[in-house]
């Protein structure tokens, strides 16, 4: 018995998690460390709670289930006068709490070096502009110490009007009386404004020459979209452009006006109600719309919602805002001119960043005019300078947590707390989906989206972000982290400086991101699969696994490699990847397969071309990337031939998987004995996976079925190397884990075999996470920075 005891107080032990919150806002003197306390005993839970100078911070061990419903109830049920304005949590290893306590107040560290995120609208000033009563009775620009810009205002430090473009505005008698009342909600509230005395709203014509002003301009702005016209809407951090989404023609317009294929445009909903008419909304994804962050959230469309769509298209969201696709990028009012605009409407809109396509988001009314004049009939604009652009948040529920894909708005530029000081570094980032992260102590802050570096535009952005990063928090970096690619701007950019400069390899960057967010030192296995980074070896890496070391990597193992027939048109032409694959398993016998799809989608002429640069070498990259893997599979399947933006084919392999539930894989085989201390990695071979698949399509296998087996060979693989290193902890990153299917399976066999995934959560597993990554391979190069007297 006592053994029995024993071991289900193992199980118990290795069941258990800790959950990590940071709740910031108005949290404190309102009984908000009783209320956790109250709740943490009530749910068995083990840990604690403080007071710290920079909000409520808590942790809390016990069962995953016990954890996530603590997450939910800590807003639902909080004390009545408390507000969150943000609300960080990740789940760590547990560290074996024995008890619940409250413990007295942290005041260290600086109480005006945060500075937090732009605040979705809270719900007493949501009540003051609905209320005919109120002085702000549809005032678009109401705010209060619990909501409002924040980041997207903010000049420089300390966080006081003068330092804000708030400054403008002159505050009126009846405001300043406000601002000065410790027991009122807008008590400092540097953005509080008035109609007497804050921002105003304008509609402007195509030209820029002003149409209506304040309550007329919302309603002839609404008007104007209800009758199908683009209206271009200056927000918090920059412009939207609005369409009707139950009008195909509007989107459609808008699709052409932007240069945006296929891309899924991000949706607007007048309310959570509306949203779960045409979405299945969970939980924790209710949370998330409902949330302070007010991110777009990834939905899976109802099914009854898309027969209704084909039934009747008329009042149903029209097919061209998610092309092929069975989610939905839905997001809610987050500001009062939003709420405003929303319910004037009353229905449905497209909401889509205001630039062309590779151009960053618009935030000045002049420029939007010229920049957006080609694609927008109206402007709803305002007088409130944006200080720096803040594109909408992209958040998906995955395994049964958050995971940020686009870090922006409202959490932006919150840090990732590293386990130890750091010196002060600049961490430049990636080519694509740019972020840049800086470091102050322990505290690493990850800037906003910048996005692709491949525009003049964009890479002026991206300077001005590195530059606001350095003034608003007063950066001296004596380091400068970037990536291995010469080419990339950033490293380029990172090279001008004149600074020490730390080289990182991309996969190992993606890796240490992850153990970052995670708290976890080496030793560990890191899963990066991606499209493309450049390898250690000069070739481009991207099916790779790496042993993280406690100063260093050894690369234990990577996908087999095949060439890349054009290079980098590969990545948008999922036929030249399939080529190369099969060039690389069968040689020019390849060319004679003509009943499959992939060989059908070139002409003769391409063909000839093509064999021709296989059998020279000529212009085909090699690459072990996972995601040109993707891209293969979904050519020889029949697919995607074409894609029109980045991740398409491999995102239509992960819808196909809905409906299918096998455990039936194809072959992925590790041939030979993995072992730490490699000379030479291990490969994965796909060959007979390929050839397996190759028979499936040939017999007109349903797609579905195909993905599935590929998805679950995937995570197989991921299981067996894990297997062969004898590495217990397993760590996934790089863009194919925003993939839900494989992300879960992967972690759903990894656990059923003993070892402990971990995967991402606040920082983004694509290339926006890669610049927290540079941060920690910098901070452990530091010895050899110093040994160069820099520091």
């Amino acid at each position: 018995m006592a053994r029995a005891a024993k071991v289900m107080e193992k199980k118990r032990a290795n069941a258990a998690q800790r959950l990590r919150v940071v709740a910031r806002g108005a949290v404190q003197g309102v009984g908000f460390r009783p209320f956790v306390f109250r709740l943490a005993t009530e749910l068995n839970l083990r840990g604690w709670v403080v007071n710290s100078s920079q909000g409520v911070f808590a942790e809390v061990e016990g069962d995953e289930r016990e954890l996530k419903d603590f997450l939910l109830r800590l807003e639902r049920e909080r004390p009545p006068r408390s507000f969150i304005q943000s609300l960080e949590s990740s789940f760590l290893d547990p560290v074996g709490f024995e008890r619940f306590e409250i413990r007295a107040s942290d005041d260290a560290g600086e109480k005006t070096a945060l500075v937090l995120p732009d605040i979705a609208t809270c719900p007493d000033c949501l009540r003051d502009i609905l209320d005919p009563s109120n002085r702000r009775h549809l005032y678009p620009f109401a705010n209060c110490t619990n909501c409002g810009p924040r980041y997207s205002i903010i000049e420089r430090l300390p966080y006081d009007r003068p330092h804000t473009t708030m400054r403008a505005f002159e505050i009126c008698d009846d405001c300043r009386r406000e601002y000065v009342d410790p027991l009122d909600r807008r008590f400092h509230a540097q953005p509080n404004a008035c109609p007497a005395c804050g921002p105003r709203l304008e509609l402007w014509d195509k030209r820029g020459a002003s149409w209506a002003a304040r309550g007329e301009a919302l309603r002839r702005a609404a008007k104007a979209v209800t009758e199908g016209a683009i209206l271009a809407v200056k927000g918090l951090g920059g412009f939207h452009l609005v369409a009707d989404a139950l009008n195909f023609g509007a989107v459609e317009r808008l699709r052409q006006l932007k240069r945006r294929e296929e891309k899924p445009f991000a949706l607007m909903l007048p309310a959570l109600a509306s949203v779960e008419e045409v979405c299945e909304v969970s939980p924790l994804e209710r949370r998330l719309l409902l949330s302070p962050e007010a991110p777009i959230v990834l939905l899976r469309r109802k099914a009854d919602s898309r027969q209704s769509a084909i039934r009747n298209p008329q009042s149903a969201i029209a097919s061209s805002v998610a092309p092929g696709n069975p989610y939905l990028g839905v997001m809610l009012p987050y500001t009062p001119l939003h709420h405003l605009l929303m319910r004037e409407l009353g229905f449905p809109v497209v909401a889509t960043s205001g630039n062309l396509s590779d151009e960053p988001i618009c935030t000045d009314e002049r420029e939007a005019v010229e920049r957006l004049g080609g694609i927008a009939d109206l402007f709803l604009v305002h007088d409130r300078a944006i200080a720096r652009h803040v594109d909408d948040s992209i958040v998906r529920v995955m395994a049964g947590r958050e995971l940020v894909m686009r870090r922006a708005r409202g959490y932006a530029p919150l840090p990732v707390r590293l386990r130890e000081d750091v010196p002060p570094t600049l961490a430049v980032g990636a080519h694509m989906k740019n972020a840049v992260a800086a470091t102050k102590g322990r505290d690493a802050f990850i800037s906003q989206h910048v996005g692709d570096l491949n525009t003049e535009q964009s890479f002026d952005a991206f300077r001005r972000v590195v530059e606001n990063f350095s003034e608003l928090y007063e950066l001296r970096p004596r380091v400068v982290a970037a990536d291995d690619h010469p080419d990339y701007r950033s490293t380029r950019f990172a090279r001008a400086t004149q600074l020490p400069l730390v080289s990182v390899q991309h996969h190992y960057a993606h890796v240490l991101s992850c153990m970052a967010e995670n708290e976890l030192e080496a030793p560990a296995l890191g899963v990066a699969w991606d499209g493309t980074g450049l390898g250690a070896d000069g070739t481009v890496w991207g099916g790779e696994f790496l042993y993280v070391t406690p100063d260093s990597f050894v690369r234990a193992a990577h996908l087999r490699t095949f060439p890349l027939p054009g290079g980098d048109r590969a990545a948008r032409e999922p036929r030249r990847s399939a080529l190369g694959l099969l060039h690389e398993l069968y040689g020019d016998a390849a060319f004679e397969m003509r009943d499959l799809a992939t060989l059908g989608a070139f002409d003769a002429q391409e063909l000839r071309l093509l064999k021709l640069a296989l059998a020279r070498g000529v212009g085909a990259h090699t690459t072990s990337s996972a995601g040109r893997l993707f891209d293969a599979v979904a050519s020889i399947t029949g697919l995607r031939q074409r894609s029109r933006f980045e991740g398409q084919a491999a995102m239509e392999l992960e819808f196909a998987v809905e409906g299918f539930e096998t455990d039936a894989r194809y072959e992925l085989e590790l041939p030979s004995p993995c072992v730490r201390a490699l000379s030479e990695p291990r490969l994965l071979d796909w060959s007979t996976l390929v050839e397996e698949l190759i028979e499936d399509a040939r017999r007109g296998l349903a797609h579905g079925l195909v993905s599935a087996k590929f998805h679950n060979a995937l995570a197989e693989s991921i299981v067996s190397v894990a297997r062969a290193v004898g590495e217990e902890r397993v760590v996934l990153s790089g863009g194919c884990f925003q993939n839900k299917y494989l992300t879960e399976r992967a972690i759903e066999r990894l656990r059923a075999e003993g070892f402990r995934p971990y995967w991402h959560q606040r920082v983004p597993p694509n290339d926006g996470g890669i610049a927290l990554g540079q941060v920690v391979a910098a901070s452990r190069a530091k010895t050899d920075v110093r040994r160069e007297g820099e520091f």
